[in-house]
């Protein structure tokens, strides 16, 4: 009954999120005619004073920020001009197998009901446009910023975007034929091969080009393959090509179409996100390190016995320790500030962290939970889960560029729980459980906490409109379900593991199919899953996601030392006795629930392990949430020692 308990909240919660109307999907009518296509342009590369014609075509079009990662570390040029034409990121011919990439190539140009031309001057672009072709052209490259040749070639492809719009009539004419601007790549080195190595994660450096399309002047460009305001992907070109002309890809290819969406200023929020992802990674350090290190010192006092044993001391550290990880929700909140037009970024970003942090700490440490020793570590995990689970059930319109959020430079995910987010949700969640349950004593009422708990989290994390995450639902149902047969007193038996396991898997896919039904510009991941699911992938989809996930584990040597630690640690918290961690066992003498608890910790962290592409930054991230809190709630070394006596 309680596994059916569980399953019905999880799954028809999810139904009722999933059945909610999608976006407004309605687009232009008429035909993509020209595209100009480049490589190095940035945002603020566009002015009126130094380049007049890219501004007019950027006043007359939705603007957006563009990422172009591809299957190598750098992007190229050769590599974005081959996924203008396949709808994949980079060279088919090179791109690793655990990339998904079909190789050879298709050149879905070809599924468009009228003929294509690759115009080399501004006489072959109006000759196309007559013939009712769609043009393509390479307007040149950018070189980088410390490149002595960047302001001639920013000068001259602006003469060539005005000759090409002078040729389709200028850019100030009522009909210009519909265009796209797109800056395929970050840069166009002489050599691509020489840049070209391949990597586990995208470059971080390169920074978000520019994307315009003149169907939507005056708003901001979006999709569904990234579903904020400001912000495309390379791969979504083709899509809108495609669909403008109500043509469909052979195949499935991962981009949506471009649409449109209301912004004050379209150019300057492109600007901004692009500003910010550029920026984000250099002054995370500085802004949560200077946040972590008073936190990590609190640790040391209370895992080292004679620091642990000085009343005052030990209450210090527990302090500390305990609001160390505010920061996480703080970081992912603090685009809510615009610290990157500031004149010293790193040391806005810090002042934001620093003061959005202190709030906090005051409310947990000087709350009516103060007077119980687990109160105020119960309610700081509290804070982090809701505040990290709200900013995804809000339409992840936050965590954009902001530390520990989604970086549209790296491109891997644009909204919901990415993995290292789900793992800080799931260890805080499961820690205020701990901490409410040495107060709340009934079995009934754990029952009921737990399953309310893992409700909440399970609705947020695979609801398609929040969390939009696949693995969660695969760790979440089973992982809170067999806490709550732990705590509820009822004997585990193999059989509650496998239907536990079941449950979970029934209802992503049930989600995964709801979000299927809606129109694909409204999907997320999930729905297209049934997609390579009907497409007979499933295996091939696995088994990408398996390689990936090891190798993340085994190339990046960080990683790898945090899964051998994390193997400790679970092998400690499980095995105190044997370990002699006096203080653990004491308080599972005085509070055994917290054994069963940590039993969930344990099976919730390899759990996640192995049902998600990025284990490893799931293990790390449940780890540092786990190392901060549980030392807090430890019995002080004298309280031990007067227990003996």
């Amino acid at each position: 009954m309680l596994v059916s308990l569980l399953g019905a909240l999880g799954l028809l919660a999810a139904l009722a999120v999933v059945a909610a109307p999608g976006a407004r999907a309605d687009g232009p009518t008429e035909p993509v005619r020209l595209v100009l296509a480049t490589a190095g342009l940035h945002w603020e590369d566009i002015s009126p004073e130094g380049t007049p014609n890219l501004q007019c075509l950027a006043d007359r079009s939705g603007a957006g920020a563009m990422n172009t990662t591809s299957t190598s570390v750098i992007s190229t040029k050769r590599q974005g001009m081959e996924t203008l034409r396949t709808g994949y990121r980079g060279l088919a011919a090179e791109a690793p197998r655990t990339a998904g990439v079909p190789n050879p190539a298709t050149d879905q140009w070809e599924q468009l009901p009228v003929p294509t031309l690759e115009a080399g001057d501004p006489s072959e672009v109006a000759d196309g446009l007559t013939s009712d072709a769609i043009v393509l052209v390479d307007i040149g490259s950018v070189p980088g910023h410390h490149d002595e040749r960047r302001a001639k070639a920013l000068s001259r492809l602006d003469a060539t975007v005005g000759e090409v719009l002078d040729a389709a009539g200028g850019c100030d004419a009522a009909r210009l034929p519909r265009t796209l601007l797109v800056s395929v790549a970050a840069t166009d080195p002489e050599n691509p091969e020489d840049v070209e190595q391949p990597g586990s994660m995208a470059s971080r450096t390169v920074g978000l080009q520019v994307a315009t399309d003149s169907a939507y002047p005056g708003e901001a460009l979006t999709s569904g393959a990234t579903k904020q305001t400001g912000v495309v992907v390379l791969t979504d070109v083709l899509p809108t090509i495609l669909t403008s002309y109500g043509a469909t890809a052979d195949g499935l290819i991962p981009g949506q179409p471009f649409r449109g969406t209301d912004a004050f200023d379209p150019e300057q929020l492109a600007l901004d996100r692009s500003e910010a992802a550029r920026l984000v990674d250099g002054a995370t350090v500085p802004a949560l390190g200077s946040w972590f290190v008073p936190g990590a010192i609190g640790i040391a006092i209370l895992l080292i016995p004679p620091l642990a044993r000085r009343p005052r001391l030990a209450a210090v550290g527990r302090a500390l320790a305990t609001i160390a990880p505010l920061a996480l929700p703080v970081g992912l909140f603090a685009s809510l500030v615009p610290w990157w037009r500031a004149d010293s970024p790193d040391l806005a970003l810090t002042g934001v962290i620093w003061a959005g942090s202190a709030l906090l700490s005051v409310l947990v440490l000087a709350g009516p939970w103060r007077r119980h020793r687990a109160g105020p570590v119960g309610v700081s995990a509290a804070l982090v889960a809701v505040l990290l689970l709200g900013e995804s059930a809000t339409g992840s319109r936050f965590q954009l560029s902001s530390p520990l959020g989604a970086q549209p430079i790296s491109g891997g995910r644009f909204y919901g729980l990415s993995n290292h987010l789900f793992g800080m949700v799931l260890a805080a969640t499961l820690i205020a459980l701990l901490c409410l349950f040495t107060v709340v004593r009934t079995r009934r009422a754990r029952v009921l906490w737990t399953v309310g708990g893992g409700a909440v989290v399970a609705v947020v994390c695979v609801s398609p409109s929040m969390g939009a995450d696949f693995g969660s639902m695969l760790t979440t149902l089973p992982i809170f379900g067999l806490l709550a047969v732990l705590v509820s007193g009822i004997r585990l038996r193999p059989w509650h593991v496998l239907a536990l396991g079941a449950g979970g898997a029934a209802a992503v896919l049930g989600v995964s199919f709801l979000d299927w039904l809606r129109p694909p510009e409204d999907r997320t991941h999930l729905g297209r899953f049934i997609d390579e699911l009907l497409g007979g992938e499933l295996v091939s989809v696995v088994v990408r996601k398996l390689a990936q996930n090891i190798g993340m584990t085994f190339g990046y040597p960080v990683l790898t030392v945090i899964i051998l630690l994390a193997l400790a640690a679970s092998v400690a918290l499980l095995m105190p006795g044997r370990l002699r961690w006096r203080r653990l066992e004491a308080l599972d003498a005085e509070h055994p629930v917290a054994y069963r608890v940590r039993v969930a910790l344990v099976a919730g962290t390899w759990a996640g392990y192995a049902v998600n592409d990025t284990g490893p930054v799931l293990v790390a991230a449940m780890v540092g949430v786990s190392l901060a809190y549980l030392p807090a709630v430890l019995p002080a070394p004298t309280d031990l020692a007067r227990s003996r006596g």
